[in-house]
């Protein structure tokens, strides 16, 4: 076989060249609409199918499944969705992301895009040192964009030619004989490339350009599309490791519902592609299963059904799947279970924009335990019982601690958040969320130097009279 360590190498870098384009293409758009994504997902009601168009929209937009079902995850964690509405989200991710194949297909094989990648890169490079938000994050966009594919040309001359190559046509042949168990171990490679490239659209480029350069058939490609669904779920759950048990939840609800879709289509696969096959040819296409310059639209077509169909028939169940992973992870509910964060973790961290309600959700929750500090105070001032009066002190104390870990895990996360690329507005809101964390945490300082000067006076039997506790009662 006449491919050697540099060929391997120029394949890897094309396929980083594409990864690098679709996430710099993918953060440029958010921060377009970073704004009214925030706005569309927190408006999202209790209807399930209003959650479907919301993550195919949100999906198509940013192009990327992972990048919209991890922010799904993300909210999930934060409070901002509950369950339900977060796997109808995800359900129309999934719809979303077959919007990548399309585009690879229909652009990326029916004529050279990278003859136009690099004038786009000229044209948006100047946007980049703009002082203007929107034009730099269309700027980032269209070079992402080209970037994108520029990678994809080059993936396909880096991907070695059958002709040249007859020892991997001999093992290809040998690997599709095994008939239902070929398919099983296509669905393996596609789930393993998956999870190795986190991004299911990268898994799904390589396909395309294995079937057009005659690797394999539309049926192993499809089989390996089906493994991309059960690899592409990965990158939620490890966002969810971090997060708080309906973060876990929001993730195995993603993998229960692309296992689910993959082991119906594996059972009905042969039907489907005899389908395909059958209505391409009725358009005046040429057939998948002959031609290989027509499995990329074949495989798209296939990508879409089978997201579609299974979204069809499983948003009916959401009530069952959110059962199911409910008992799977259930919450435990503890005392004082405010008082810890809960609203983000280092997994969660993506476009600033997007972060920036994370970081809100969590301050609230932390002028909440503040404010309750000063009504610890207050009761201390009326309480006659010993006991009650030192439960209560104690609790100061603790709440004290707590307050100061939260400040700190708040402030880095703002300074974590800061540290991109983002806009004058942004800069400004995460500058005034540091502020109102400093101010918090001054109020539970003062609550607990009042508390240990309450102490202190109880132990020398030093009273306040009627009058002085009313005036304080007035303060408080």
């Amino acid at each position: 076989m006449n491919y050697g360590i540099f060929d391997i190498l120029k394949l890897i870098g094309s396929l980083c060249l594409f990864l690098y384009g679709m996430k710099i293409m993918s953060e440029g758009i958010q921060k377009l609409a970073g704004d009214k994504m925030r706005s569309i997902l927190s408006a999202i009601t209790a209807n399930r199918f209003f959650a479907v168009i919301t993550g195919l929209f949100i999906t198509t937009l940013v192009q990327s499944s992972s990048a919209s079902t991890v922010m799904v995850v993300s909210f999930v964690n934060a409070g901002l969705l509950n369950l339900t509405q977060a796997i109808g989200v995800i359900m129309g991710a999934n719809i979303g992301t077959t919007t990548t194949a399309w585009i690879i297909s229909l652009l990326g094989f029916k004529f050279s895009i990278s003859m136009i990648s690099i004038p786009i890169i000229g044209v948006a490079f100047p946007m980049l040192f703009s002082k203007k938000d929107l034009w730099l994050s269309l700027g980032q966009t269209l070079i992402g964009f080209a970037l994108l594919f520029l990678g994809l040309d080059y993936l396909k001359g880096s991907v070695p030619d059958l002709q040249s190559n007859p020892e991997m046509f001999e093992f290809l042949q040998d690997i599709n004989g095994y008939g239902f168990g070929s398919v099983l171990l296509f669905l393996g490679l596609g789930t393993l490339l998956t999870i190795v490239l986190q991004s299911s659209s990268a898994t799904m480029a390589l396909t395309l350009v294995m079937c057009n350069n005659g690797w394999i058939g539309f049926d192993a490609g499809a089989a390996i599309v089906l493994g991309e669904n059960i690899g592409t779920t990965i990158t939620a759950n490890l966002a969810a490791l971090v997060g708080n048990a309906y973060a876990k939840r929001a993730a195995l609800a993603h993998t229960m519902f692309n296992m689910i879709g993959v082991i119906w289509m594996l059972i009905v696969l042969p039907f489907v592609i005899s389908a395909i096959d059958n209505s391409m040819l009725s358009m005046g296409m040429h057939s998948p299963l002959t031609d290989r310059e027509a499995i990329p639209i074949a495989l798209s077509i296939f990508h879409t059904s089978f997201n579609i169909t299974n979204t069809v028939l499983l948003v009916g169940f959401i009530g069952f799947i959110e059962k199911a992973v409910s008992k799977v992870f259930p919450v435990k509910e503890k005392a004082d279970k405010q008082i810890h964060l809960e609203y983000f973790g280092s997994g969660f961290l993506h476009t600033a924009e997007l972060s920036l309600l994370q970081a809100r959700k969590e301050t609230r929750k932390y002028a909440e335990l503040s404010h309750r500090m000063v009504k610890f105070v207050e009761e201390m001032i009326t309480e006659s019982d010993k006991t009650s009066f030192n439960n209560t002190v104690e609790r100061v104390e603790k709440y004290e601690d707590i307050s100061d870990k939260i400040e700190i895990e708040i402030t880095n996360f703002l300074i974590k958040v800061g540290r991109q690329q983002v806009s004058n507005e942004t800069s400004e809101k995460l500058r005034r969320l540091r502020r109102i964390c400093n101010e918090i945490e001054k109020m539970g300082d003062v609550s607990y130097k009042m508390s240990t000067m309450l102490k202190a006076k109880k132990d020398d039997k030093t009273y306040f009279t009627p009058q002085q506790r009313e005036q304080l009662s007035e303060i408080f």
